[in-house]
């Protein structure tokens, strides 16, 4: 049953974890690089891969032998190198020679869809319904697709200083998100054999 209350809780979480205006300068930066980004593809492949984790995040993880902290960890890795690219300007992540698009990866996953995304969404799966998640999961596409959209007629009205100066600040803001999800699951993994070692004992 929908619920008002938790839609708003939801979408207001996942807006600012997904973060879609704080990533103009990346976006930016993959089209200055001369990769194509087509919005709607990007759009419905993030859509697909939140909803696969609202489901079956747990689940899948643990197929695979890996528990929610360190997945949150790699992402946090990730975001870190891209955030450096931003703020010092080099380029870490290189493209494939015959790849010209950026649809899928970086933008889908993990820029939208990534590693704070999912294990936001599965924190969130322990406290509201489904249906409320999956509602505010797509309300938030809505407007990924709209900025994703608009991000060359953004681009030209900021000018390439614009950019280049909100590319720098968000880059930092991107490396603090870094190292927040780094600290707050770092430990955890540290912790994890410690304590059942003690337990031994």
């Amino acid at each position: 049953m929908i619920n008002f209350k938790e839609l708003a809780s939801v979408t207001l979480v996942l807006f600012s974890v997904i973060d879609i205006v704080g990533s103009i300068p990346i976006l930016i930066g993959l089209k200055q690089k001369g990769l194509k980004i087509e919005a709607a593809k990007a759009s419905l492949a993030s859509l697909a891969i939140m909803s696969i984790f609202l489901y079956g995040g747990e689940s899948l993880l643990r197929l695979f032998g890996v528990d929610v902290e360190s997945f949150a960890v790699a992402g946090a890795i990730i975001l870190f190198l891209m955030g450096m690219e931003m703020v010092l300007g080099v380029r870490i992540f290189h493209d494939h020679a015959n790849s010209r698009s950026g649809t899928i990866v970086p933008v889908a996953f993990p820029l939208i869809a990534g590693a704070g995304t999912m294990t936001t969404i599965i924190a969130l799966r322990a406290d509201y319904q489904a249906v409320n998640i999956q509602l505010g999961i797509i309300i938030n596409i809505i407007f990924v697709f709209l900025v994703l959209r608009s991000s060359d007629w953004i681009s030209e009205k900021l000018g390439e200083g614009g950019a280049n100066v909100l590319r720098k600040v968000f880059g930092i803001i991107l490396l603090a998100i870094a190292i927040k999800l780094f600290r707050d699951n770092f430990h955890l993994i540290i912790s994890g054999p410690m304590d059942t070692e003690s337990m031994r004992h």
